[in-house]
């Protein structure tokens, strides 16, 4: 059975498009098919994958506003798939206004591919808008990073809200894949927040590990390489292949 898992939060610079990379790429490790799908009009995960957004023709906009075109998949990068977005995703925003049943929209454009992967990836935006609400009406399972740090737990609460609202209107069926504290300092107040997480959210999900704040993910974003290729000995490749596995067994 196919996952489709977002990967969400409306707060930026929390892991988000470093999460849906790397995942991917321990997930393809173990053997699964997986296409990732990148919907924020900043498009880094196209960029981190190594592809120039700008210079696309056709990317996840085309797909969303045109019924009955097919998804412009790139093949074979590091093991996996990928839909790319650019700056063009803003627009459609903008165009999806007007559209009838526009929440189905990213879920319609995916459904010819489902069978053909065991993980879709979607890379969410850092805001509670449409592309966002179209990510979590096409998944099943939704997957929060939650950066270790107040500013960002305190935006949980309406995090939650939001997917309990696409529950109720959109998809009875979404479930939560797991919490992923990230950028986590071996300080007090990460300390703190990541126990409060513990404390607060266990019952309604799997907390993870936390992935440490490191130089590391962003040196090997930079060489649009996934962390295990770029530094095949680092401590957070454990943890994103526990996470991995957590979404093996969902």
């Amino acid at each position: 059975m196919h996952k489709v898992i977002a990967i969400f939060n409306q707060a930026g610079g929390v892991c988000k498009t470093t999460l849906a990379m790397n995942l991917g790429y321990h997930l393809a490790l173990r053997g699964h098919r997986v296409l990732l799908v990148d919907i924020d009009p900043q498009a880094s995960l196209t960029t981190f994958m190594g592809l120039e957004p700008h210079e696309l023709e056709q990317t996840i906009a085309s797909a969303i506003l045109q019924e009955d075109t097919a998804l412009p998949i790139h093949r074979d990068l590091h093991k996996m798939s990928l839909v790319p977005a650019n700056i063009t995703l803003s627009a459609a925003e903008l165009q999806l206004a007007s559209v009838i049943a526009r929440e189905l929209r990213l879920k319609d454009a995916l459904e010819p591919e489902t069978d053909h992967y065991d993980f879709i990836l979607i890379d969410c935006p850092p805001s509670l808008g449409v592309l966002s609400i179209l990510a979590l009406t096409a998944s099943t399972h939704v997957l929060i990073p939650i950066q270790t740090h107040f500013k960002a737990f305190k935006g949980t609460e309406l995090l939650l809200d939001t997917i309990k609202k696409v529950r109720k209107h959109l998809n009875r069926t979404l479930a939560i894949a797991g919490i992923v504290p990230t950028i986590f300092n071996n300080a007090s107040q990460d300390k703190a927040i990541l126990e409060a997480l513990r404390e607060q959210l266990a019952s309604i999900a799997t907390i993870y590990a936390p992935i440490p704040r490191a130089t590391a993910f962003a040196d090997a974003a930079m060489s649009r390489q996934p962390l295990a290729v770029y530094a095949p000995k680092h401590p957070s490749l454990l943890i994103l292949d526990e996470i991995a596995k957590g979404m093996e067994a969902l």
